[in-house]
C-alpha cells in the first residue's frame, strides 16, 4: 500500500487550468483517468488526510504510485480527452459500463454498391445505418418481412447475391415480390438504393409520407378499374402499418429524443436507454456498472452519454436527451453533444406531461434491470452454493446456512415502527415464510431495543412450536414462553383467522440483522436470554459492507467480488424493501385519517366540497359556524358537529421537509383523501430519514 504523501506533486507544480489527469501504480498502469475544470483544485482532494476519504477513493490513491496530467484550453476538450484514455487504458477504478446483452440492431448498409437489410451486433461499421437496438433478433426479422413487400431491398448474403447473379435466376425472395432482385438486374443500382433510402426514411419515423402516398397510388387504380393493383396497393399499407403498430406512440409531437434513466444502490447502478424516433420507441438499451468510485447520480449520468455518443455522429445523436439528473457542470457535456451532432442538442430532466410520464416507465425498467442483474448469479444453482460454503467459511460456522433469515427495522422519525423478516433457503428468496411485525414494547426511536424485541418474540414462537410438537424437552435450559390468562402466547404477532399462531417452526442456522456492532449484540443477547446457543449471527453494515459477529472488536471484511457478499447484500436488501414497504403502507393509513371521519352523517362527498370551499384543513378548522353553513349540503346542525369535532381534535402537525426543517405551508391539492394534509417533502428526502 502506497503512501499519497510519497508521490504527492507540489502545490506549484499543478496549473490552475482544464485538464485530465492519470493515476498509475507502481507497474505504470493507468488506473484511474479524470477531467477537471481545474487541475490544481481537484488533484488537492486526493492528497488529504486518508481518514477524510471515501474508502473507494481511499484504495485508489493509496493503490496509485505517481501521477500526471494534461493541460487543454477547454472544458469540452477535457472531456473528450477523458473518454478517449478511458477507452484506452480500461482503469479499474473508473465506472466502466457493461451491456447487459449484447443488443441486435437493424443495419442497411449503405456503403454497399447494392446495400443490403441485416440483422448486426457488435461495433459499428462506418457508412452503415443502424435502426435499434432491439430487444431481440426475432423482432428485427418480423418488421423486415413486413416492410420488404413495399420497400423490396436486398437482404441475401454476398455469396449468394453473386451465385444468383453467374446463373441469372433470383433467390425465393425475388420470386415472391420481396426483393427487387437487382442481382439479375431487374432495377439498376440507382434505383435499388432509392429503394434503401426510402426503407431508411420510414424507419427513422417518416412514415406518413409513404401511407398518403399508396393510398393516392390505391385510389388511382381503382378509378382505373386496376382491382388487382388497388389490392396490392391495400396489403402494402396493412403492412406498413402493422409494422408502425410494433411501435406505439410514446409523445404526440413526434419529438425524436433518448431518455436515459438510472437505478443504483451503495455498490452497482443500472442505466437503461429509450430511443424515441417521430414519438415512438424504436429502441432499448441497458447497461450495469460496479459503483467503483464515489460518485453522484449526475456523474454516472455523464459516463452514460460519454459511452453512448463517444463514437456516433450526426442523426444518431438526438435533438433533445432527457436523464434524471444533470452532469456537473452541464455546459460541457451538452456543447459535447452538439459538437457530435453538429447542430444544438437540449439536455435536460423532464418535469411534467408525458415525457415525465414516459421517464417514469424508464425508470421502472432500469430498477428491474437492476433487480434481474442481482438475482442472476443467485439463480444458478453452483453459484449459490459457492456462496453458501463462503459464508460458512467467513463466519467460521460448522456447516452451509441452508436457512437464512433477515432483521431490519424501518420508521421515520420514530413514528410508525416495524421490524420485517425475510427468509432464504438454499440462497433463494422464500415468500411464503416472510413475517413482518409491529414493534408495540416502546414507544420512539432505538433500532437496538427494536431489534431486541423482534429476535425475542420471533424465536419464543419457535420454542413454543417446538414444545409443541415434543421436540423441545430440555425446559431447565431455556425460558418458557409467556402464556396469559386465556393460554396465549404473549407478545408473538398476527395470529392466523382461526386464531393459531402463525408458524415459525423451522429455525435459522443464520440471522442476518441489518446493522452493525449494536444491532448483532442485540439479537446475541435475545438468543441467549431465550438459551438459544446453535443459532448464528451476524450483522451487515450498509456504508462498507462489513459483517460484524458477536463479541468481535472489528468486522469480518469479504472481498468484492465474493459470492458470499453478494447473497448477504441481497438478503440485507430485501428485507430494507420488505420493512420499508409495511413502514409505508402504515404511513399512508394514518395520514389518510382525518378528524371529519369522526362526524356522524358526514360522507365523502360533503367533506369534499368542505375541502374544496376551503382549501385546507387548517382553515376550516378557524372557520365560523356561518361561514361552515354556506358550503352546499352543509346545514347548520351539521355545521356545529363539525366545528364541536374539529375543536376537540388535536391540530395536525405541520409538514416539515426533513432533509432541510423547513415547516411548509399546507396548499391547495395537497390534502390526503381524509381530509389531513400531506406532507409535500420530495420522497428522495424523506427516504434518507426511513431506517
Amino acid at each position: 500500500m502506497a503512501d499519497p504523501s510519497s508521490y504527492r506533486p507540489k502545490p506549484g507544480e499543478i496549473p490552475d487550468s482544464p485538464g485530465v489527469y492519470r493515476f498509475r501504480d507502481e507497474h505504470r498502469r493507468v488506473i484511474y483517468v479524470g477531467k477537471a475544470k481545474s487541475l490544481r483544485q481537484r488533484l488537492a482532494n486526493y492528497f488529504q488526510d486518508l481518514a477524510g476519504l471515501h474508502p473507494r477513493t481511499r484504495s485508489m490513491v493509496t493503490t496509485a504510485a505517481s501521477v500526471e496530467w494534461t493541460v487543454v484550453s477547454t472544458e469540452v476538450e477535457a472531456l473528450q480527452l477523458e473518454y478517449s484514455w478511458i477507452k484506452e487504458y480500461d482503469p479499474r477504478f473508473n465506472v466502466k459500463y457493461r451491456d447487459d446483452k449484447s443488443y441486435p440492431y437493424l443495419a442497411v448498409t449503405m456503403n454497399e454498391e447494392y446495400p443490403r437489410v441485416q440483422v448486426m451486433r457488435g461495433h459499428k461499421k462506418k457508412g452503415v445505418r443502424y435502426f435499434g437496438p432491439y430487444a431481440h433478433a426475432w423482432a428485427i426479422r418480423d418488421t423486415v418481412d413486413l416492410l420488404l413487400r413495399v420497400f423490396p431491398v436486398r437482404t441475401c448474403s454476398a455469396g449468394v447475391f453473386k451465385n444468383a447473379a453467374r446463373t441469372g435466376r433470383p433467390c425465393l425472395l425475388g420470386y415472391i415480390g420481396k426483393c427487387s432482385a437487382p442481382c439479375v438486374d431487374r432495377v439498376s443500382a440507382e434505383e435499388h438504393r432509392e429503394l434503401a433510402d426510402e426503407f431508411c426514411d420510414f424507419m427513422t419515423g417518416r412514415t406518413a409520407t409513404y401511407i398518403r402516398r399508396l393510398e393516392k397510388q390505391m385510389g388511382e387504380a381503382a378509378e382505373e378499374m386496376e382491382y388487382e393493383r388497388a389490392a396490392r396497393l391495400r396489403d402494402d399499407i396493412g403492412a406498413l402499418k402493422k409494422a408502425m403498430e410494433k411501435n406505439a406512440v410514446v409523445l404526440a409531437d413526434a419529438t425524436d429524443a433518448d431518455l436515459i434513466a438510472v437505478a443504483e444502490d451503495e455498490l452497482e447502478a443500472a442505466v437503461q436507454i429509450f430511443h424515441v424516433r417521430g414519438g415512438r420507441v424504436r429502441g432499448q438499451r441497458g447497461w450495469v456498472t460496479d459503483k467503483v468510485e464515489e460518485i453522484t447520480t449526475g456523474a454516472l449520468v455523464e459516463h452514460a452519454l460519454q459511452q453512448l455518443y463517444g463514437e456516433e455522429t450526426g442523426d444518431a445523436v438526438p435533438k433533445e436527451v432527457l436523464v434524471p439528473a444533470l452532469p456537473d457542470p452541464v455546459e460541457p457535456v451538452q456543447e459535447w453533444l452538439a459538437g457530435r451532432r453538429g447542430s444544438g442538442v437540449s439536455l435536460r430532466v423532464p418535469q411534467r406531461g408525458d415525457k415525465k410520464a414516459l421517464m417514469e416507465t424508464v425508470q421502472r425498467n432500469a430498477q428491474q434491470a437492476l433487480v434481474l442483474h442481482k438475482t442472476k448469479r443467485a439463480s444458478d444453482l453452483t453459484t449459490r452454493s459457492r456462496a453458501l460454503e463462503e459464508i460458512a467459511d467467513a463466519l467460521d460456522l460448522d456447516s452451509a446456512p441452508l436457512r437464512i433469515e433477515c432483521y431490519d427495522i424501518s420508521h421515520l422519525q420514530g413514528d410508525d415502527v416495524v421490524a420485517s423478516m425475510v427468509v432464504f433457503e438454499d440462497g433463494l428468496a422464500r415468500k411464503s415464510e416472510y413475517r413482518r411485525f409491529q414493534i408495540k414494547g416502546f414507544a420512539g426511536q432505538d433500532d437496538v431495543r427494536s431489534m431486541h424485541e423482534v429476535i425475542t418474540r420471533r424465536f419464543r414462537r419457535y420454542l413454543a412450536e417446538k414444545e409443541k410438537t415434543g421436540e423441545w424437552t430440555d425446559s431447565e435450559n431455556a425460558e418458557t414462553p409467556e402464556i396469559d390468562g386465556n393460554g396465549e402466547i404473549v407478545g408473538t404477532g398476527p395470529t392466523e383467522d382461526d386464531g393459531r399462531p402463525k408458524k415459525f417452526a423451522y429455525p435459522p442456522q443464520l440471522v442476518v440483522v441489518d446493522g452493525g456492532a449494536p444491532q448483532v449484540a442485540a439479537a446475541q443477547r435475545a438468543l441467549d436470554e431465550l438459551g438459544i446457543d446453535d443459532i448464528a449471527v451476524c450483522g451487515l453494515a450498509k456504508r462498507l459492507e462489513e459483517v460484524w459477529l458477536p463479541g468481535d472488536d472489528d468486522p469480518v471484511v469479504l472481498p468484492r467480488t465474493s459470492e458470499g457478499l453478494y447473497l448477504l447484500q441481497r438478503v440485507r436488501d430485501e428485507a430494507h424493501r420488505f420493512a420499508i414497504t409495511y413502514q409505508r403502507t402504515k404511513r399512508s393509513k394514518r395520514f389518510r385519517s382525518s378528524p371529519l371521519d369522526d362526524v356522524p352523517g358526514l360522507g365523502d362527498t360533503r367533506k369534499q366540497a368542505l375541502l374544496k370551499h376551503f382549501g385546507s384543513l387548517k382553515k376550516l378548522r378557524s372557520a365560523t359556524i356561518d361561514q361552515i353553513c354556506e358550503v352546499p349540503g352543509i346545514g347548520r346542525k351539521t355545521a356545529e358537529t363539525i366545528a364541536a369535532a374539529l375543536a376537540q381534535a388535536a391540530p395536525a402537525a405541520p409538514a416539515v421537509n426533513t432533509a432541510t426543517g423547513e415547516i411548509m405551508e399546507e396548499e391547495p391539492g395537497t390534502m390526503g383523501s381524509g381530509g389531513e394534509p400531506v406532507r409535500t417533502g420530495a420522497p428522495d428526502e424523506r427516504r434518507g430519514q426511513e431506517t
